[in-house]
């Protein structure tokens, strides 16, 4: 962590706190030095994840490719994602009633669209070997052949804006915190993607292992799991995604939108 992600979530914390006083608000760095506060989202009607500079390798190496992501969960369930690039000042902005879209420079917006999937072999998305479990990173790397294109950005943030704006396909996360994915998920969930844990269950804003799976549809997202299940030490008999993504409350977002 750099200097830069203190004094950025200090700020930014600074601003949430006078507008949302009674908000549980995570940030990276207070979560690192104070990792049971992931123990009260589940139970947070008003949670905001903070994740003040997203790509801190990238940043402090010089490359463009960072970003700030923040999120609202309620009871652990992302409601609401907001993914900044402070390079080119625009931000995807996502949640129930608007979809996703993306705010560019003097407030043009365009609405976002996942992309149309299809077979495995067609597919591209972005696959984190090098977070893989040592027992399991050859059989991950002889899969990631049977794909059109594999890469990391090594920033969530970019990766998750991708794969909303329909660039890429899918994003599998193999490290889960609080900050780093549900920005992410409300943004491609609203734009028409499927967001499930790769055992089929529901994913959570205060979950700490396992992965997770993000695909353009929920068809697609069914071929990369079959693709990836050698990852699941106990998968359940049924891992059969369900039809549609919805809000805790909300309608359901049509897979094909």
């Amino acid at each position: 962590m750099t200097e830069a992600d203190k004094a950025a979530e200090a700020m930014i914390t600074r601003g949430l706190q006078i507008m949302f006083p009674h908000a549980l608000i995570v940030g990276e760095e207070h979560a690192s030095d104070n990792p049971e506060i992931i123990d009260k989202i589940a139970d947070a009607e008003f949670c905001i994840s903070i994740d003040p500079v997203d790509g801190t390798w990238n940043y402090a190496h010089g490359l463009a490719v960072f970003g700030v992501m923040v999120s609202i969960m309620r009871f652990g369930q992302p409601v609401f994602g907001m993914l900044y690039d402070p390079i080119l000042n625009d931000f995807v902005i996502a949640d129930a009633e608007r979809g996703a879209e993306l705010v560019m420079p003097r407030g043009v917006r365009r609405k976002l669209a996942t992309s149309k999937g299809g077979p495995v072999e067609e597919l591209k998305g972005f696959m984190p070997l090098n977070l893989i479990p040592a027992d399991k990173q050859a059989a991950f790397a002889a899969s990631m052949p049977r794909f059109d294109r594999s890469a990391m950005l090594r920033c969530a943030c970019h990766e998750a804006r991708m794969v909303a704006q329909g660039q890429m396909d899918f994003l599998l996360y193999a490290k889960l915190t609080p900050r780093d994915q549900p920005a992410g998920v409300v943004a491609i969930r609203q734009a028409g993607g499927h967001v499930a844990m790769l055992d089929g269950s529901d994913y959570r804003g205060d979950a700490k292992t396992g992965y997770l799976l993000a695909a353009c549809n929920v068809e697609t997202w069914g071929r990369i799991r079959d693709a990836r299940d050698f990852l699941v030490d106990a998968a359940p008999e049924n891992t059969a995604p369900p039809e549609k993504n919805s809000f805790p409350g909300e309608a359901a977002v049509d897979s094909d939108a």
